[in-house]
């Protein structure tokens, strides 16, 4: 079982809740790394811009351009 998140460190210290499905084991891993801002920043843009209509209707456009290309590699 592996559980990815970002947590806030307050007064240098951090707190971990595990879900329950880790009630029954005894040891886990955990390693501490420093969370990437811009990656973060970045994966939040990229949500918006999933349901931006101008983004899409470019993403349709593209789609729509190559389906045919696609289907020659078949």
């Amino acid at each position: 079982m592996t559980i990815e998140k970002t947590y806030e460190i307050k007064s240098n210290e951090l707190t971990i809740k595990l879900p329950k499905k880790f009630e029954s084991i005894k040891k886990v891993r955990v390693i501490v790394e420093v969370a990437d801002d811009k990656r973060s920043k970045k994966i939040q843009l990229l949500k918006k811009a999933s349901k931006d209509p101008l983004f899409n209707s470019d993403i349709e456009e593209i789609k729509k351009d190559f389906r045919y290309s696609d289907k020659e590699a078949i």
